[in-house]
């Protein structure tokens, strides 16, 4: 335990601090901050509003729920030993396995005692005057720390639209990402789901297989690749705990994180005979690495078009009418929408019980008592599935009452969008600790190793500011700015921009319109390691004599006075 008057950011005067820091969320991203404080021999507490470890793969439990990045690598490589131990038993984990795992990884290192189930965090605000953060809970507790780390997901806030009639549908209801985990059986029932993005992908398959009707009602179609999953090879197993290390280094030097090749020639360097024949091979082996086959399908339409009309392609042999697979059939820029990996999807809509109901042109009207309405066509059914995704990146977020520096709310500075520096702080939030935020690679990432990387190095900042008589730190305005605009800069250069997503809000209204995560794993990376090797450059620091003083930090001459009160790290 660290010694209390380590606890005093503001000065011998302030009051102490319960915790060193307070940790929102108990998924990967949680569990390994707790992990690693711990081991820094500081002070922890972690407030999770589900009942049990797990995060997004606690709430997710939806029929055939599973990761699209391969068991081996969506896993920890913090501790060598628990990857040696852990046995994966299929290429593509399902969500009980992944729980069982990260169950595995709370008791393993005995995080459980400092975690708080079944508690919403539902504000955090900081003193100004005391230099920590009051964190209050929805069953009426507050507690202060010198840090509030935001381990809350990126993909955490459900989204339902606001469907006319939504209250009164008389059957069953269900999210996706909000699944009770007793298991639905759907034996006879005739179901309705709305929504054809990775987690209907995922289970519209099964509960074709069960159910007596099943309607899809879709807005945009997605393009997804074919799994191919299957038990994992305890060969395979074998060879990739022997050499680890070489598979999370070349993950490292991937633009995604992930361990894939990305293939060396453009699209239009080779005959279409050979860029056909690359294309197969990935459909066949790759999952998502078949974005990879080339190194500039995402850099022109041209070339990216090539890809698109190949999975097209695929769509069409597959499913038997050709005006279902025309509805299928995407037509915008593949990867830039999240690309899925499925088992039989497109297939399943060759059952003579499934139903394929477009709502793109005549959206849905209403929601009624037995079912629901697009145009003048009623359809009726049993139990309706909402897979209308999540307010993603920001919402885990906005949707805590988080206020800074002059009580500013985080939501109100985000209202024209996101803003942060290296996606792990947001300037007017001192000790505020993003991570996988908006402006890191996140979701466009293997989830796990992004997750761990921005741990470490909040960690190592935090230990830092101990070693150096730092009370607090802060994101500059200046370097934020700086960031926002790199961020933006990186995405323009590619075709992620052009593509309507929730990669940029679109699905949200009102949303503001702005591509959030950062593209490329190894060049975030090094520009981490840059600040930290600048004396962590663009961040400010308070010494523990020092308080914050409120500022406004909208107003002119804002960065001029901010600097004036902190004090750099040399």
């Amino acid at each position: 335990m660290p010694d209390p008057q380590s606890k005093r950011p503001g000065g011998t005067d302030a009051p102490a601090c319960d915790f060193d820091a307070v940790i929102v969320g108990a998924g990967f991203a949680g569990l390994y901050s707790l992990r690693r404080l711990r081991s820094m021999g500081l002070s922890a507490r972690v407030f999770e509003i589900g009942s049990g470890v797990g995060g997004t793969w606690f709430w997710n439990r939806y029929p055939g729920a599973r990761c699209d990045v391969e068991s081996m690598e969506y896993s920890y490589q913090f501790d060598d030993a628990l990857q040696q131990e852990w046995e994966w038993t299929e290429r593509y984990a399902t969500q009980p396995e992944i729980l069982r795992y990260l169950n595995h990884v709370a008791d393993r290192f005995d995080l459980r005692r400092d975690i708080r189930f079944d508690t919403r965090v539902t504000a955090a605000t900081f003193d100004e005057a005391a230099g920590q953060w009051t964190v209050e809970t929805d069953d009426g507790a507050r507690v202060t720390a010198t840090h509030c780390i935001m381990a809350s997901g990126c993909l955490s806030a459900r989204n339902i639209p606001d469907f006319k009639g939504i209250d009164s549908f008389a059957g069953a209801t269900y999210h996706t990402g909000d699944w009770p985990e007793e298991e639905v059986d759907f034996s006879g029932r005739r179901v309705g789901i709305i929504g054809t993005g990775s987690s209907a992908i995922q289970c519209i398959p099964l509960i074709a297989e069960q159910a007596d009707r099943l309607f899809v009602f879709q807005r945009t179609p997605n393009y997804s690749i074919p799994a191919f999953n299957a038990p994992l090879d305890p060969e395979v197993q074998k060879a990739v705990k022997a050499d680890y290390a070489g598979l999370r280094a070349r993950a490292r030097r991937n633009r995604s994180g992930i361990d894939f090749t990305v293939g060396e020639s453009g699209v239009f360097d080779v005959a279409p005979e050979e860029r056909d024949a690359v294309y197969e091979e990935r459909w066949q082996t790759c999952g998502i690495g078949f974005l990879g086959a080339f190194s500039d399908l995402f850099a022109t339409a041209e070339a990216n078009d090539t890809a698109a009309e190949f999975v097209r392609s695929k769509i069409r042999e597959t499913v038997h009418d050709p005006a279902v697979a025309e509805l299928l059939s995407p037509h915008y820029h593949i990867g830039c929408k999240r690309t899925c990996v499925d088992t039989d999807y497109y297939a399943t809509y060759n059952r003579d019980n499934v139903t394929l109901v477009d709502v793109s042109e005549t959206p849905i009207g209403e929601i009624t008592r037995s079912g629901l309405k697009v145009g003048e066509r009623d359809y009726e059914f049993d139990t309706l599935i909402f897979a209308t995704g999540f307010d993603a990146m920001t919402g885990p977020l906005t949707r805590i009452d988080i206020r800074g520096i002059g009580g500013r709310s985080l939501a109100e500075k985000w209202k024209g969008g996101p803003r942060s520096l290296l996606g792990v702080a947001t300037a007017g939030f001192p000790n505020l600790h993003i991570i996988a935020g908006p402006g890191s690679p996140s979701v466009l990432s293997n989830m796990v190793q992004s997750i761990e990387q921005n741990v470490e190095w909040i960690a190592d900042c935090i230990g830092y500011m101990r070693e150096n008589g730092f009370a607090c730190v802060e994101a500059t305005v200046e370097a934020e700015d700086a960031w926002v605009a790199h961020v933006n800069e990186v995405a323009d250069a590619t075709l992620y921009t052009k593509t309507k997503s929730w990669y940029i809000g679109s699905n949200i209204p009102g949303k503001a319109p702005v591509f959030m995560p950062y593209i490329g794993f190894p060049d975030y990376v090094r520009k981490c390691d840059e600040v930290v090797a600048k004396g962590y450059a663009g961040f400010a620091f308070v010494e523990h004599s020092d308080a914050p003083e409120v500022l406004d930090d909208s107003k002119p001459g804002r960065e001029a006075a901010r600097t004036a009160r902190l004090r750099r790290a040399r």
